[in-house]
Order: C-alpha cells, then sequence, then structure tokens
C-alpha cells in the first residue's frame, strides 16, 4: 500500500497548521486518516488554508510512511498518511452547533440528529445494532423461521398502555389503532399453519416515557407451534448465547438460571434482578410479630405486609446525610422512612449497634436480626415495613443503588429466566383483575373453572428473560382453547359484546383447529443499549424521541390543515379555560 495512489472521501474531523504544512484527518464511517498538505502544491494548499471542520472533501493522493516520532498508535491508520496531489471542496459547512469531542445537551443533540451520529461512539452503536438484527435473524433462519410482515393500520386491544390512534378518512368516524405488539396475528399466523413467525417490527405505545422506553420502539417478536415451555425457552436461550458470541465474543453460562417470580421478589425485590449485585432482602417479619414498635410490628401482623432487611457491607461508614439520601430515595416507591442499624462490633452485642430503633426492639429480635442477616463489623442493616409492594419496590431499588454507589457490582453478563407468574393482579382500588402479562396468556391449569374459582392464586405459563438487571424479553404458552379465552376474558370484566367486537376474529380462528403456541418478544433497543454500555436506548436509536414524546429534529408532532382535519372528520376543540 505505501506508495499507492488512492483517492479518499470524507468529512474533515481536525484541521492543524504545522509551520506550513496542513495536516486534515479526514473522516469516514470507517476511521480516520490523516492527509499531508504541502505548500509546494500552492493551488491546493490555498484551499486547504480555507478549509474548516465538517467540510466534505474528495482527495487523491500517494500513501507514504508516516516519519518517525508521529506515528499515532491510538488510530488504525497511525503509520500511514496520504500526501495529496489533488484536492475538491465538494461542500462547506458551517460552524457545527456542537463539537464531535464534547458532551453536548440531549435537546441540541437530537435536533441536529445528523451531526450527532457523525460521532464515532453514536455510530459505533448503529453499527452494532446492525451487527446484533443481523445475528439474529442469521440464527432464526437456520433454525426454520418464516419473517412474517402484520399490519401496522390494526384494531385497538387492550395490551396496558394507550394506543396510537389514527383516523380513516374512507371509514368517517372510525380509527385505526398502531399496533402495541403483533401479538393476535402471530397467533393467527400460528393458526394458519406457519409453525414458526419472526419479525423485527415497530410497535407504538401512547405512554409516560423514561429512559429506557420510547414511543415507538423496535422488537424482535416470535412464535412457535407444537411447543411448551422448554421448547421455547431453550431455543431463545441458544439464540442469546449464539448472539453474544458472534457480536460481544463473549460466551454466557451454557444454562440460564431459572427462579420463580416469588423468589425473585422475595429475594431481590424486583422480577427483574441484576445478579451481579451480591445482596439480597432477607425476611424478617416473623421476628417483629411481638415487638411494640407498630412501624414494624403493623406490617409484619398483616397478611399483605412485609418487614425485610438489606444488609450492606462496609455500611456503616455511611454519613447521617449519605443515610438521608437514602431515605429520600426510598421515599419515590412509597416508603415512609428508612430504619437502619450501625454495626460496630458484633461480639459487643447490642452495645456494638448503633441505630434510633434499638430502643424499641427486645433483645431476642436484636439477635435475630443479627444471626438472619449475617451482619458483621462494618456493616449497616437497612430495614423495609410496609405493604409487600412497597417493601419489595423501595428495598428492591435500594438494593441496586446501593451496590452502584459502593462499587459491588460484579463485571460480565448474568442471564437468567423469571418464570412462574402470578396469572393475575388486582387493582388496588377498583379490585378488578388483571392480566399481568397480557389477556392470551395460558394460565398453568387446564380448567377454566378452576381458574374463574381462584384467579388470586392460579399461576401462568409466562417467562420472562432478564439480563443485568433488565428485562430484554418476556413471553409465554398462549391459550389454544376457545373456552379458557372466554373464561379469562370474563374474569378481566371484558363482556361477551366487547369480546366479540375487539377479538371475534380470535375467538373464531380458535373453533378451528388451533395448534398449541407460544412465543416472545426481545426488545431490540433495551438489549443494543445494554451490549454498547449506553445510558439511555436513545442513544442506540437514529432518530429517537424525547422523553416528552416529541421530535426536536423534524418538530414532530405538528399540527396540520383544516383541510386535512375536515377530510378525517376531525375537530380540534379550544383548550378548556381554567
Amino acid at each position: 500500500m505505501i506508495g499507492e495512489e488512492i483517492s479518499v472521501c470524507g468529512w474533515v474531523h481536525r484541521r492543524r497548521d504545522h509551520g506550513g504544512v496542513i495536516f486534515i484527518d479526514l473522516r469516514d464511517r470507517e476511521g480516520l486518516l490523516q492527509v499531508v498538505f504541502d505548500p509546494d502544491r500552492p493551488e491546493i494548499f490555498a484551499e486547504a488554508e480555507r478549509i474548516r471542520g465538517e467540510f466534505v472533501l474528495a482527495v487523491k493522493g500517494k500513501v507514504r510512511q508516516r516519519p518517525d516520532g508521529t506515528i499515532n498508535p491510538n488510530m488504525r491508520t497511525g503509520q500511514i498518511e496520504v500526501l495529496a496531489h489533488e484536492l475538491v471542496t465538494l461542500n462547506d459547512s458551517e460552524t457545527p452547533p456542537f463539537h464531535h469531542d464534547e458532551q453536548a445537551n440531549e435537546d441540541i443533540r437530537l435536533k441536529y440528529r445528523y451531526l450527532d451520529l457523525r460521532r464515532e461512539n453514536m455510530l459505533g452503536n448503529l453499527r452494532l445494532r446492525h451487527a446484533v438484527t443481523r445475528a439474529m435473524r442469521n440464527y432464526l433462519d437456520d433454525h426454520g423461521f418464516i419473517d412474517v410482515e402484520t399490519p401496522m393500520l390494526t384494531r385497538a386491544t387492550p395490551e396496558g398502555a394507550r394506543d396510537y390512534i389514527v383516523p380513516s378518512r374512507t371509514n368517517p368516524g372510525k380509527f385505526f389503532a398502531l399496533p402495541q405488539s403483533p401479538q393476535i396475528f402471530k397467533q393467527l399466523l400460528m393458526m394458519s399453519g406457519l409453525d414458526r413467525y419472526y419479525q423485527i417490527v415497530r410497535c407504538f405505545r401512547d405512554e409516560d416515557l423514561r429512559a429506557d422506553r420510547q414511543p415507538e420502539f423496535t422488537q424482535l417478536d416470535i412464535e412457535m407451534s407444537f411447543v411448551d415451555e422448554a421448547a421455547v425457552t431453550d431455543t431463545m436461550e441458544d439464540m442469546v448465547r449464539e448472539l453474544f458470541r458472534q457480536v460481544m465474543d463473549v460466551e454466557l453460562p451454557s444454562e440460564f438460571p431459572r427462579i420463580s417470580y416469588a423468589e425473585a421478589m422475595q429475594r431481590y425485590g424486583s422480577d427483574k434482578p441484576d445478579l451481579r449485585i451480591p445482596l439480597e432482602l432477607i425476611e424478617v417479619a416473623d421476628l417483629m410479630q411481638s415487638v411494640e414498635f407498630k412501624v414494624f410490628a403493623g406490617p409484619a401482623a398483616d397478611p399483605e405486609g412485609r418487614v425485610a432487611a438489606l444488609c450492606l457491607p462496609g455500611g456503616s461508614e455511611l454519613s447521617r446525610k449519605e443515610i438521608d439520601d437514602y431515605t429520600a430515595f426510598v421515599a419515590r416507591y412509597g416508603a415512609r422512612g428508612l430504619a437502619y442499624i450501625k454495626v460496630n462490633d458484633v461480639s459487643a452485642g447490642r452495645d456494638g449497634l448503633q441505630s434510633p430503633i434499638l430502643k424499641f426492639l427486645p433483645d431476642d429480635a436484636v439477635s435475630g436480626i443479627m444471626e438472619r442477616t449475617g451482619a458483621k463489623d462494618g456493616d449497616l442493616i437497612f430495614f423495609g415495613a410496609d405493604k409487600a409492594r412497597v417493601v419489595n419496590d423501595a428495598l428492591g431499588a435500594l438494593r441496586v443503588k446501593v451496590g452502584e454507589d459502593r462499587g459491588l457490582v460484579q463485571e460480565g453478563w448474568q442471564p437468567l429466566w423469571v418464570v412462574d407468574f402470578p396469572m393475575f393482579e388486582q387493582d388496588q382500588h377498583s379490585k378488578r383483575w388483571m392480566s399481568l402479562h397480557h389477556p392470551f396468556t395460558a394460565p398453568a391449569v387446564d380448567d377454566a373453572e378452576a381458574v374463574k374459582a381462584e384467579p388470586g392464586q392460579v399461576l401462568s405459563r409466562a417467562y420472562d428473560m432478564v439480563l443485568n438487571g433488565s428485562e430484554i424479553g418476556g413471553g409465554s404458552i398462549r391459550i389454544h382453547d376457545q373456552s379458557m379465552q372466554a373464561a379469562v376474558f370474563e374474569l378481566l370484566g371484558i363482556s361477551d359484546e366487547e369480546a366479540e367486537e375487539k377479538f371475534g376474529f380470535l375467538l373464531r380462528a380458535l373453533e378451528y383447529g388451533c395448534p398449541p403456541h407460544g412465543g416472545i418478544a426481545f426488545g431490540l433497543d433495551r438489549m443494543v443499549m445494554l451490549m454498547a454500555g449506553a445510558d439511555s436506548i436513545r442513544d442506540v436509536i437514529a432518530f429517537p424521541k424525547t422523553q416528552t414524546a416529541s421530535c426536536p429534529l423534524t418538530n414532530a408532532p405538528g399540527e396540520v390543515s383544516e383541510e386535512q382535519l375536515k377530510e378525517t372528520g376531525i375537530r380540534i376543540r379550544a383548550p378548556r379555560s381554567e
């Protein structure tokens, strides 16, 4: 390659003038190349003097070895440079609103996303995403799955979030809904005899956003016929192992651990536990039932309550301000306080402990806590006492927070399956039953009457894949019997009329030889975010929305003309004055 005449094109990444010799780092998606402009070619040298950052250039020149002492080991092309013979400026550039090396405000980055995507890490994220989807497609194609597209314009279905609706001009007063998932269509494909389906599909949910949520998102959607839970989870495990092997050069465990939903909540306070954090919640309610301290005794005696402890190694060095900050943190999850005991000297018994609550606890309760938590000198024990939901949410989040703050998160990847979810959960206010996953998930029992008799005791045939504390995939075996589907609709308060209106086509399909089937959907954005080590899924999506579901680049959503509104029969009401 040395001495070869080449042509290169790209953007000006950096320009330097060193005593009459101009150096330009030219950038394209593959990286950087140093181009040298000597003053002995005055015409192109004059043009090189004019060039600034992000100009687009076409250069012809000769490849040569960099002189001794100028080699850059941090560049793939750091041992060579190109001595320019010809230069064409293809396009000038205004001064960019932010430099490629700086951490600009995200709103500015999103407004000028095309500039943001020129940055090495952002381009790397998109390349990683491409590698992930390619590996997924290759695996599924090799294992008999068929890629099938499903409609974007469909009916609204109850899947836990608001639908985006689309007015129909040709059917005035009626609306399509954008799909929250292809759930019903992929089940219909199984009833059609397709046997193995997949699709990398866009989905839509009109919901409040967080760092790992978007109004439009992408999932790998999969469905299989004549399978049970093991057939689905084994296949998906193998796919994810192969994905990490190819894309990350990482070997995941040969078998992912499986824990029940109940165990996950009991030990970690979360149904998506991060197993890299070596901390667990410890039940101490039985030690508190007879104490006079009502903050503990009340939840301990409540069938829906919980009293749990979280032992933090080395936590006794926490300052009062740090403990107050953690108290404010758990308050976000409904906790009304954060009791604690500092363990200064285990051998000194009660005298070796420090806490405002010690005076309320008898010796047997204190010794029981110490024994059960296994606390050592220098540790700190946090407590949660409230309804089980509040304790799980608060201490589960605190477990992750202190694990990150105290450097306890272990390196590597920790996948697992969470199984045996409750089939239903009850709304605390209306007391109505709701599906924990969705209304097409099969219960673990085959008797519809048994499901209706004790819905709170029924487990589902659902399964979630969790990786490093994030749910990356969730699915279930589906209901394939019409009477069971009708029983579930009844429990959820969906009348026969409503079921017929929204799902009549599915109920009829169940009557025409529906095979047992099940599947899963992986959140592609979230999975790539984890693999990239990014802080937000917005960093792995080319053109994402903000947390207010808007697009600074295109100023969407925007107004439409009065003519368009008339065509669809829509009238905009003025906001009601206060």
